[in-house]
């Protein structure tokens, strides 16, 4: 099992350098015992960065794994197992993996709200644009610009975002399952982590990054409209720079 540094709190997605202890090497496939890279999914892409270890420093390129996070590196790495390493992952990207996901959650929660529960049904989080599959609905120009405005109506009031570790049955009791998509969810996980987006603008299961105010978010540009057949459109989107943006934290986890 590695130890998901990133999920310990919001801000601890703001930390970008952390020491871990390698625990198994497979070819060029390494596992820590602990992490701050994201691993894909969610509909978020994974964290770039390096790792520097007793033979310098080591590109990673690919990281994937749910309890035990497998980081892709160069070949002739020259890592075993229990040699100590620092990890840095490429905080501009995580950045705006954070940015991106977090303006997904908003839109979602928004246009639950505004057009008759309609579900997101699908996600793909990445640092210059996204996308979002809602069903079922037909979107024309209108509903697309009172969504736009209502997102970015939000972003500028500075929401705070916080999370917290729910039950199922304490996620139901005050959201919609349509919204939440619990049913997508194994029967087997009784406890999840929540993302909640000022006072319930929106709250859903999420293991991913997220920023901790909207107003880090810049504005939503929406990029783009597709049909997907059997009342799924999907709207592309990216997000304007922010004044509002925040460093890392210095901090070595």
């Amino acid at each position: 099992m590695t130890e998901k540094l990133y999920l310990e709190s919001i801000d601890a997605a703001y930390s970008y350098q952390f020491d871990a202890t390698v625990l198994e090497v497979d070819n060029n496939n390494i596992i820590l015992d602990r992490t701050l890279f994201y691993p894909i999914g969610g509909g978020q892409h994974w964290d770039t960065g390096t790792f520097s270890g007793p033979n310098g420093p080591l590109t990673v390129t690919e990281v994937r794994g749910r309890n035990r996070i497998t980081h892709t590196i160069e070949e002739n790495h020259q890592l075993s197992s229990g040699d100590e390493i620092r990890g840095t992952i490429d905080w501009q990207t995580r950045y705006k993996h954070m940015r991106m996901h977090t303006a997904q959650h908003l839109m979602s929660g928004i246009a639950y709200e505004l057009f008759d529960g309609v579900r997101t049904v699908g996600n793909q989080i990445h640092a210059d644009k996204s996308r979002i599959d809602f069903n079922p609905i037909s979107f024309d120009e209108t509903m697309l610009n009172q969504l736009v405005d209502a997102v970015n109506i939000h972003i500028d009031s500075g929401l705070e975002i916080s999370d917290s570790i729910m039950t199922r049955d304490e996620i139901n009791d005050i959201m919609p399952p349509d919204r939440t998509n619990m049913n997508l969810l194994p029967a087997s996980v009784k406890n999840l982590r929540v993302v909640e987006i000022g006072d319930r603008v929106d709250m859903c299961p999420c293991a991913g990054t997220h920023v901790a105010n909207t107003s880090e978010l810049g504005h939503v540009n929406l990029i783009g409209k597709k049909s997907k057949g059997k009342g799924t459109q999907r709207v592309t989107y990216n997000l304007t720079e922010s004044k509002h943006t925040r460093m890392p934290n210095q901090n070595v986890l």
